[in-house]
């Protein structure tokens, strides 16, 4: 696998966040060498649950207000009910999650998180999955639900809950590489 290091990656979450869903992923990136910053709504910790339990806080490395989508190569979006039913309703997570469609970089997106995705409105044509409750959101949004550990379409990667995150990661690593590859390749173009 091509190297991810010096990637920039986004996580964005707020309290109510699936601890593992953001953990397990923030430590496969950084163990990648890839520059990870956790984004949240307000700065400090968010505290992380698992299911219907407190578990562990994360800090908070940049607030929405201080990132900007154009400085990072992908983005991830844990899950947990509360923090993707809080994120969705904030404007500057829409915004940021568009800029990133629009630019067709990575995305990881798993178990409650494609709510921020249907609310953005970017589902529609997409092939995705999600925890199970989530599926009439996301056929309603004009987007094909499946029941698999994880999706790849293009350039966004879906899981359905906390057991996927393996193959979750792994998918995503592999695409973060394949982006890897076509930068230098890219590079190497502009350079000849």
């Amino acid at each position: 696998m091509t190297n991810v290091a010096q990637k920039h990656i986004a996580i964005l979450a707020t309290d109510g966040f699936e601890e593992a869903e953001l953990t397990q992923p923030l430590q496969a990136l950084r163990a990648a060498h890839a520059q990870v910053d956790v984004i949240a709504p307000h700065g400090g910790t968010i505290q992380g649950f698992k299911h219907d339990t407190k578990a562990n806080i994360v800090q908070v490395d940049r607030t929405l207000d201080e990132a900007n989508p154009q400085d990072y190569d992908a983005v991830v979006l844990p899950g947990g009910a509360l923090n993707a039913d809080a994120m969705r309703m904030q404007p500057k997570v829409q915004a940021f999650v568009k800029a990133m469609m629009a630019d067709h970089k990575p995305m990881a997106v798993i178990c409650h998180a494609p709510w921020e995705l249907v609310s953005a409105g970017l589902v529609r044509g997409r092939t995705l999955t999600s925890w199970p409750s989530l599926q009439d959101d996301i056929r309603n949004a004009g987007g094909t639900w499946v029941d698999r550990e994880v999706v790849v379409d293009g350039n966004l990667v879906t899981s359905r809950k906390p057991d996927d995150i393996p193959a979750f990661n792994r998918e995503f690593m592999a695409l973060l590489a394949q982006c890897c590859l076509l930068y230098t390749s890219d590079a190497a173009d502009d350079l000849t």
